[in-house]
């Protein structure tokens, strides 16, 4: 059922083979992107990337062949190209990994398995953003904190996290303003959300009224 377009091409690969692959490429790499862009934050660059990613692998798979030289120096490209990137999130990698997926299945040949792949995943993508599977109930947050180097940040804070927090883990502590500060780095689960201004008011006192910020977790976080 799922025969390889290539499975007859021996030698010289024909135009309306590539033609074919590249189509259904760009295709899929848009769907992909679609999908993305439905359940994720995103940027333009890197939703354009993921478009045209699965057409580049496809094209370098078709390349390599079989041939043991090329894809050695294919696997240092992509190496290359690892260490030259900027980390992303968890969903992030899957997407690349996903366009990269299909770019390879098109690369050799099998043009309705990649297309049977992406709508299965694709549903599955939807599905679990549209059910919230895997959300907490409770959003967890990052809680950044700057004290005094006289302040001892182990126990000041230990009665106002377990007042109006469910949960506090210390995610890194570090100095500051050469050294005179420390900031500390909290992921907190707060109990309730109206009391949130009273929770930083409460901090701001014990920290003399110093920087403290508050944010959603995967604004700042790489999630791998």
């Amino acid at each position: 059922m799922f025969e390889s377009v290539l499975s007859n091409v021996t030698g010289t690969l024909s135009v309306g083979v590539s033609i074919e692959c590249i189509v259904a490429a760009i295709i899929l790499g848009l769907i992909i992107a679609c999908v993305h862009m439905y359940t994720s934050n995103y940027s333009k660059n890197f939703v354009v990337s993921l478009a045209i990613l699965p057409i580049l692998v496809q094209v370098v798979i078709m390349m390599v062949n079989g041939n043991l030289g090329t894809s050695v120096a294919v696997l240092g490209a992509f190496s290359l190209i690892k260490f030259r990137s900027i980390p992303g999130n968890s969903k992030e990698i899957t997407s690349v990994f996903f366009a990269m997926a299909i770019g390879l299945a098109l690369g050799m040949g099998h043009i309705l398995f990649a297309t049977f792949i992406t709508i299965i995943v694709s549903i599955l993508l939807i599905l679990f953003y549209r059910i919230g599977f895997g959300k907490n109930k409770k959003e967890q947050k990052r809680l950044k904190i700057v004290v005094p180097e006289d302040l001892d940040y182990t126990v000041i804070f230990n009665d106002i996290m377990v007042e109006y927090t469910d949960k506090n883990i210390v995610e890194k502590v570090r100095t500051i303003n050469m050294g005179s500060m420390y900031e500390i780095t909290y992921v907190v689960t707060i109990k309730d959300e109206k009391k949130e201004k009273e929770f930083l008011d409460k901090i701001r006192i014990i920290n003399a009224n110093l920087n403290v910020s508050l944010c959603k977790l995967e604004e700042g976080v790489n999630e791998l």
